[in-house]
C-alpha cells in the first residue's frame, strides 16, 4: 500500500530506518498512514519507498550527518518529529529531537536503556526488582564472578539485542565458553553503534514476559499488552514465538504495573511506545531489560490484531506531539511462531499447506540454499519460518500454531551425509 497523501505543507516525521520488510513494514505502513514520512537510511529499500513521502540517503551512524539531513528538511518542509523502530538508532532518535527540541525522551534516558549495565545501575540503585549483574572484561574474571553469583549465571553483550549472545552458564567452563560467545556477538551491524562490554548476571527462573508500554508522561504509563514469550532451549535463549491475549489476567497485575512504572521512571523515561522484559520470578517480577522502541518479531502487530490498538500510530502520534488513540476496538487472541530446523545443514526444499481466515500470515524466511543450524547453537537468523494466527483464546491460538507447523514441511541436507525431511 502506498503512502498516504498528506498535504506539502505538513511538517514531516523523520523515521530514522527501515529495517527488513518481513519484520519492519507493517510498522512503517501504518506510521506513513498516520504522518507525512522522511525515511533516512543508508540504502532506502524500494519497498519502504512506497510508504515514504521523501527518503534520504544518510549514513546514520554519522551523527554529524544525520544532523545536517534533519536541519535541511526541517528548513525546507518542517519536521514534526523523530522516531525510529530499530534498536541501532534510539539514540541517535533522541538526540535528533532533542536538537530540534521535539517531543521525546532524553538522550540520556534512552542510553541508559541501551546499555544494559547502565540500565541495571540505575535500577539497583532505585531498588527495582531485577538481576545481580556486573561487567567483566575478561573470561577468567566472569568465573571468578559466577562464583560469586553462585547457580546458574547469564552472560550477554552490554548493548546488543534479540538475545543474540547471550547464553546460560553453569560450569567454569561453560562461563569462560559463553563469555568468548557474548565478547564475539553481532546481529544485523548493530554491534556498530553497540557500547562494547560483557555482562554476568544472576540466571532469573519462571516464565518471560514484555509489557508493551505507552508512557505520556513523567509516572503516566497506560500498559497497552502484556506478551508472553516462548523461548528455545537452553543455554541460548532464542524467541521462538510470542502470543498477545486482549484478556490476559497479567494486564491488570498489580506487581507487574508497578515494577514496570518503577523502572521506566529510574530510567528517566518521559514518553513512547516501550518494550519493557521481564521474568516472572518465584520472588516476584523482575526486570530483563527496558527497550526505548516498539518491540520486535512482529509483536506490535499482534497487539493490533488481539486489540486494535495501533502501536505504530500511537509511537508516531507521540513523537509529533499529538493525542494517541487508546482505547481497543476488539478483543480475542494473535500470536506468531518462529520454526527452526530440526537439523544443521542447507534446506534444499519448503513447502506449507494451510489456508485458512484465521491465519494471518505464514512466511518463509530462510529460501532454499540457506545453511541454518539447529538448536542448541541456534540464533533468530536460523529461523526457518513464521506464522501469524488469530483466535478467541490462547488455546486455540495454540492448536492453530501447531497445524500450520504440521502442515508445512522443509527439506535439510545435512552437513553430515544423510539427509532429513522435517514436516
Amino acid at each position: 500500500m502506498p503512502a498516504t497523501p498528506h498535504s506539502p505543507r505538513t511538517p514531516l516525521l523523520v523515521v530514522l530506518g527501515a529495517g527488513s520488510r518481513t519484520w519492519r513494514g507493517y510498522a512503517l505502513q501504518h506510521i506513513a498512514a498516520q504522518h507525512p514520512v522522511a525515511l533516512l537510511d543508508a540504502q532506502p529499500p524500494a519497498w519502504a519507498k512506497e510508504h515514504a513521502a521523501l527518503t534520504r540517503t544518510v549514513d546514520l551512524t554519522d551523527t554529524q550527518a544525520a544532523r545536517d539531513a534533519v536541519e535541511a528538511l526541517a528548513a525546507d518542509r518542517g519536521v514534526a518529529g523523530v522516531l525510529t523502530y530499530l534498536e541501532d538508532h534510539v539514540v541517535l532518535a533522541a538526540r535528533l529531537a532533542d536538537h530540534l527540541a521535539l517531543p521525546g525522551n532524553t538522550p540520556a534516558a534512552v542510553e541508559a536503556c541501551r546499555d544494559k549495565y547502565l540500565s541495571r545501575s540505575l535500577l539497583d540503585a532505585a531498588d527495582v526488582p531485577s538481576a545481580r549483574s556486573y561487567l567483566v572484561g575478561d573470561a577468567e574474571t566472569a568465573a571468578e564472578y559466577a562464583l560469586l553469583l553462585g547457580g546458574p549465571v547469564v552472560l550477554k553483550p552490554r548493548s546488543l539485542a534479540g538475545s543474540a549472545g547471550v547464553r546460560r552458564a553453569d560450569t567454569p567452563d561453560q562461563v569462560r565458553a559463553a563469555f568468548q560467545t557474548a565478547r564475539d556477538a553481532g546481529l544485523f551491524g548493530l554491534e556498530r553503534t553497540a557500547t562494547t562490554g560483557v555482562l554476568i548476571e544472576e540466571y532469573l527462573e519462571g516464565p518471560e514476559i514484555s509489557v508493551e508500554c505507552v508512557v505520556l508522561g513523567h509516572g503516566t504509563v497506560h500498559i497497552a499488552a502484556v506478551t508472553r514469550k516462548y523461548l528455545g532451549e537452553e543455554p541460548a535463549f532464542v524467541e521462538t514465538g510470542h502470543l498477545v491475549d486482549a484478556s490476559d489476567p497479567l494486564l491488570t497485575d498489580p506487581q507487574i504495573r508497578d515494577v514496570t512504572l518503577s523502572a521506566l521512571t529510574a530510567l528517566g523515561i518521559s514518553s513512547g511506545v516501550l518494550h519493557v522484559e521481564v521474568r516472572l520470578t518465584p520472588q516476584g517480577p523482575r526486570i530483563i531489560e527496558v527497550n526505548a522502541r516498539l518491540a520486535g518479531d512482529l509483536i506490535p502487530h499482534l497487539v493490533h490484531l488481539a486489540t486494535g490498538l495501533n502501536l505504530p500510530h500511537i509511537a508516531a502520534d507521540l513523537a509529533v506531539g499529538a493525542d494517541p488513540e487508546l482505547l481497543p476496538s476488539q478483543s480475542q487472541s494473535a500470536a506468531v511462531r518462529f520454526l527452526l530446523p530440526a537439523v544443521t545443514g542447507h534446506i534444499t526444499a519448503v513447502h506449507s499447506g494451510v489456508f485458512a481466515p484465521w491465519l494471518d500470515r505464514f512466511q518463509w524466511t530462510a529460501a532454499p540454499g540457506t545453511h541454518v543450524t539447529a538448536p542448541p547453537g541456534a540464533t533468530l537468523l536460523d529461523r526457518t519460518a513464521l506464522a501469524v494466527v488469530t483466535g478467541p483464546d490462547p488455546q486455540t491460538c495454540h492448536r492453530r500454531l501447531q497445524l500450520v507447523q504440521d502442515r508445512s514441511g522443509i527439506h535439510i541436507q545435512p552437513d553430515s551425509t544423510t539427509s532429513a525431511c522435517v514436516a
